[in-house]
């Protein structure tokens, strides 16, 4: 139940890759316009992870469990009836915020209803649902906007009730009052504006120029706004995230590593379901099976991620996993306006999944292991905001370069798209170097992966 749950998450990001063009379509979304169907989905979900994970703590878990139950099926129907960008933008806000308060509190669930080595599977299995969500996800949008976009969020409302009527029956209902202090407000306010902030200066820098004052601005706030951030934290009491754990090169490299590989794939994402559908022609099912090869690839990288990195560390292997990507995008950087799936796009998303799929776990296993007993769902909670705070400035960044052409739709599109590939590919280059300058060697790091078997990605 609390893994159907994740995937209905999951599935609300991966689905609307593909439905973007017909919802684009329909809404008359303009080219800075389109990311924000996904970034304001995913900015408040990565955002409040850590908020939500602490409010389950406080408040109950299944009273937590519920609330962003309900939330994210009332903003799922609002999705479905919006009409305009803004009210559908809002919708998907609200669905974020469900999601960041559902997530971290049905983990919280399995961490306490299973021990040692049924905790271990239960811990994998819902490892793998984040894996299965992309596959599915595609596979799910690409049927269901064959008829109707809006059906990707109509089919949240049935299995929502089922899943509520489920919780109330199998979830243990939680012993202890509510507990309001030490919720930290103030940082998940700050820092949900800060990066806000910083994901509209980047969407909205095409159309106002990148060194316009308001640009400037708005993106400078929000650094700023996450620097009063880390300055808030280590004076709380109760902080939502120890700043200065950061320090450790595996977690705060890892994090920024985190960032590159999520907004990587994120952007694999979208380009090639932009450049299918809105320069190929090719329909939302036809899509949604070209992306089915991607799914494998990336499976099949991150499968191997943990039996890489017991062996070698993280320091190569991440190296090699982001030169991987790079390659990958350099292939798809040649699509051209009278391009073809199999020799223009599969083999560069065959290439950049596996590298990508390996990365993302790799970083996780990073950032994961070493962690604390008293700290674990602190790093497990950064781990998976770094994950959905990356695709959102992925997606943000290459979205508006892909749109830089003026045409979002036609042969046109395709420069803009395949400059996307080439921002993505030196994202992935640098990231690579970065991997190399500042993360731990194996003989650092291999004895800690040994006393911390059971770190693994819980996104």
């Amino acid at each position: 139940m609390l893994l159907i749950a994740q995937l209905m998450v999951i599935l609300d990001i991966t689905a609307v890759n593909i439905a973007l063009p017909s919802l684009a379509k329909d809404l008359q979304l303009s080219g800075s316009e389109i990311s924000w169907t996904i970034t304001s989905y995913t900015l408040i979900f990565g955002s409040l992870l850590l908020f939500g994970g602490r409010a389950a703590d406080l408040l109950g878990r299944r009273r937590m469990f519920l609330t962003g139950l309900g939330i994210f099926t009332a903003s799922s129907l609002a999705s479905a009836l919006s009409w305009t960008a803004s009210t559908l933008f809002l919708a998907r806000a609200g669905q974020g915020l469900g999601a960041a308060m559902l997530s971290p509190a049905a983990l919280a669930i399995i961490m306490t209803a299973f021990q040692g080595h049924q905790r271990a599977k239960a811990l994998a299995a819902w490892g793998a649902v984040g894996g299965a969500g992309a596959a599915i996800g595609v596979l799910v949008g690409g049927i269901l906007t064959e008829f109707d976009w809006r059906l990707i969020f109509y089919v949240n409302l049935p299995i929502a009730a089922a899943l509520a009527i489920a919780a109330l029956k199998i979830i243990p209902a939680d012993t202890q009052k509510p507990r309001w202090k030490g919720l930290d407000l103030r940082g998940a306010a700050l820092a949900t504006t800060s990066l806000g902030a910083i994901v509209f200066a980047i969407t909205q820098g095409e159309s106002a120029g990148w060194t316009s004052t308001r640009t400037h601005l708005i993106g400078l706030g929000g650094v700023a706004g996450l620097a009063a951030f880390a300055l808030f934290e280590r004076r709380t009491d109760t902080p939502l995230l120890r700043v200065e754990r950061l320090v450790d090169r595996a977690v705060g490299g890892g994090l920024f590593l985190m960032l590159a590989a999520a907004g990587s794939i994120f952007g694999l994402f979208l380009l090639n379901s932009m450049y299918l559908q809105n320069v190929l022609g090719m329909g939302p099912l036809t899509t949604g099976l070209a992306f089915i090869p991607l799914a494998l690839a990336a499976g099949i990288g991150a499968h191997s991620a943990g039996h890489i990195t017991s062996k070698h560390g993280i320091r190569g292997p991440l190296a090699a996993a982001f030169l991987i990507a790079a390659a990958g995008m350099t292939l798809l950087a040649h699509v051209g306006e009278n391009g073809s799936y199999v020799t223009d796009v599969l083999p560069g998303m065959l290439v950049a999944g596996l590298g990508l799929g390996l990365a993302v776990v790799s970083v996780s296993i990073a950032i994961l292991t070493g962690a604390r007993d008293d700290e674990t769902g602190m790093i497990s909670g950064l781990n998976s905001t770094g994950h959905e705070i990356g695709g959102t400035i992925g997606i943000a960044i290459f979205s508006t370069i892909a749109a830089g052409s003026g045409a979002l739709a036609g042969p046109q599109a395709a420069s803009g798209i395949a400059n996307a590939f080439i921002a993505a590919g030196v994202l992935a280059s640098v990231a690579s170097l970065v991997a190399l300058a500042v993360l731990p060697r194996a003989r650092h790091f291999i004895p800690k992966m040994r006393l911390n078997p059971t770190a693994m990605p819980t996104h």
